[in-house]
């Protein structure tokens, strides 16, 4: 019989909890974004009833739609979730990414840093916070910011003053031991907490590899199947 919602979303806390005690942690640092894509707005008001409140989604156009469905069903008293997009953003897709969502995961280049600044321009009293996503391959064109440009890309986020820098995020490698790879964000991490005191949080760590990655300093994790299930 297959386990519920509730019965798969218990498991993983209790292993956040356990992986935060092993690495010297407190559990109430470590901030849990379920990953509801590819899933209905359903999932979502459950989730809600279960007492989450964080969300990824890694495609606008489910996105757009799936918070405005949530917004829309809302049960009385009950506060909205908070919508975090972690995958990688069309720069025209910034607009409706920012009209339902509070951090962005995925800051990973200079043309989608200028459309943010340029649209965040319009509505001066909106601020998004958002991770450097790094490039931890050897290919170019993968999304992220290859580490050797880290410092001056960091500098120009911290240019624009709508944007809240709250650290980097990463995803670890299939190919290599995900420890190296956290490892490697760790550090990037550190770099950029040179630059900026208040940039200390690390968005890194999924479905396979959450444990590992709380103790290499993870404050965000991204786990979508191991709660939700396959669609």
């Amino acid at each position: 019989m297959e386990a519920s919602l509730e019965d798969r979303l218990n498991s993983i806390h209790q292993r956040i909890d356990a992986a935060a005690k092993a690495a010297n942690r407190s559990s109430e640092e470590i901030e849990l974004v379920v990953v509801t894509k590819n899933h209905g707005y359903e999932l979502a008001l459950e989730l809600l009833k279960l007492g989450e409140s964080q969300f990824g989604e890694n495609k606008d156009q489910e996105a757009s739609l799936k918070a405005a469905q949530v917004a829309e069903n809302l049960p009385s008293g009950q506060t909205a979730p908070t919508w975090h997009f972690v995958g990688q953003l069309q720069s025209n897709k910034v607009r409706s990414m920012l009209a339902y969502s509070s951090v962005l995961h995925s800051l990973d280049r200079g043309s989608l840093l200028k459309e943010l600044a340029k649209q965040l321009a319009k509505t001066p009293e909106q601020t998004l916070e958002v991770f450097i996503e790094l490039n931890l391959t050897d290919d170019p064109n993968r999304g992220g910011v290859e580490l050797q440009d880290l410092t001056q890309f960091t500098e120009q986020v911290l240019a624009v003053p709508q944007l809240k820098l709250l650290g980097v995020m990463g995803v670890a490698g299939l190919d290599v031991e995900p420890a190296a790879d956290f490892a490697r964000i760790l550090k990037a991490s550190q770099e950029v907490q040179a630059l900026s005191k208040a940039a200390t949080f690390i968005s890194a760590g999924m479905s396979g590899d959450f444990e590992e990655a709380i103790g290499f300093g993870a404050t965000h994790l991204r786990i979508g199947t191991a709660i939700t299930g396959k669609r």
